[in-house]
């Protein structure tokens, strides 16, 4: 099988490519725009490969779109291309907007072109998966889940701008006949992740003595989910899940962010000890505008249907991704020192900028 990546030099993205090669021996086409998150060191493990081909493309471009689509001829597009990070949309909205609406819209139309110049077995065989967000579903209270059917109601720019994607890609599957499979996620976290994310960046800022932020009173709760297993899970619902329908994907672990930080903390202690526990460093700061209390994923279609489980659990996942940062400073340094050094991102009256 050939699958068209796009994103796939980002967090999720690269993981997906690095299993499709190395775990399952499948041919990758990698296009990615390489904003400021992507990363092609990521791909370095399958980057020699002769399964693996990185083309450099926006896909806002149509005609880049179609002339990609046409030389590589793939079995199957996974769209992961995408702005992520709430802070920054909240700061910046209008290239949300453009890349993860208006890009989305201009993929649609490639690959409809590609599949009416198709044959028709191949077109019978073709699958598009639009990867999205449970922050779609906006925020829960206590109790309950987000299942496949929870209405959407997005509440930053970011889970609006997914949530537009969302749609587009259902009404072009009932529209135009397009063969897409639509999947939410909750919180990624693992290796090779950008350090903006609260994960990697309490990593890095504890590393150096830095304040550890934790938004408002450290109370919200996120579903965290080992990319390794989300990148699993993502092929299995790109081959074995039903057209026109959504799955979500979820690690059933959840966590208030001041657990998350403290876990790091207690294993960083372990792991690169310093004169007092790296707890001593959580700052509480004022919260994000619009921050969502809780999310929390259902995976059970996901589970029955496509038969895909998590393996790790969050107390194996982040100790294995804290051990990835402290033993892979050459991938990191140079994002901290010349990409994003850790400021605050997202505040009101910011015009904000996507470098």
């Amino acid at each position: 099988m050939r699958v068209l990546v796009t994103g796939g030099a980002g967090f999720i993205g690269s993981a997906v490519c690095r299993h499709l090669v190395d775990d399952l021996g499948h041919e990758v086409v990698n296009v990615d725009a390489l904003t400021y998150a992507a990363n092609l060191a990521s791909l370095d493990p399958i980057a020699s490969s002769p399964l693996y081909t990185f083309e450099k493309a926006d896909i806002r471009d149509r005609a880049a779109m179609d002339t990609l689509l046409a030389r590589h001829q793939p079995d199957a597009v996974m769209h992961l291309a995408a702005e992520s990070h709430v802070d920054r949309s909240i700061a910046a909205a209008a290239v949300f907007l453009e890349t993860n609406i208006m890009g989305t819209a201009t993929l649609l139309e490639a690959v409809r072109a590609y599949l009416d110049r198709a044959s028709p077995e191949r077109r019978d065989a073709f699958r598009m998966l639009h990867i999205s967000t449970d922050e779609v579903y906006g925020s829960l209270g206590p109790d309950g889940l987000f299942t496949e059917s929870t209405p959407y109601d997005p509440s930053s720019p970011y889970s609006a701008s997914k949530a537009a994607s969302d749609h587009l890609v259902r009404a072009w599957t009932r529209t135009y006949g397009l063969p897409c499979v639509i999947s939410n996620c909750s919180n990624n976290y693992g290796p090779y992740h950008f350090p903006e994310k609260l994960i990697p960046l309490v990593i890095l800022n504890a590393l150096e003595g830095r304040d550890l932020p934790v938004y408002g009173d450290g109370s919200n709760i996120r579903d965290w989910l080992y990319v390794e297993d989300h990148a699993r899970a993502l092929v299995m619902v790109l081959t074995r899940g039903r057209i026109g329908e959504k799955y979500n994907i979820g690690g059933r672990n959840e966590r208030t962010n001041l657990a998350v930080v403290e876990t790091i903390c207690t294993h960083l202690d372990a792991m690169r000890p310093r004169n007092a526990s790296h707890r001593d460093l959580i700052r509480f700061v004022t919260d994000r505008p619009g921050h969502d209390h809780r999310y929390a994923i259902d995976a059970t279609k996901t589970e029955t249907e496509i038969g895909w489980l998590a393996q790790e659990s969050f107390d194996t996942g982040i100790e294995k991704t804290v051990r990835w940062y402290l033993d892979n400073e050459a991938w990191w340094r140079p994002l901290r020192e010349k990409v994003y050094g850790g400021e605050r991102l997202g505040t009101l009256g910011e015009t904000g900028s996507r470098s």
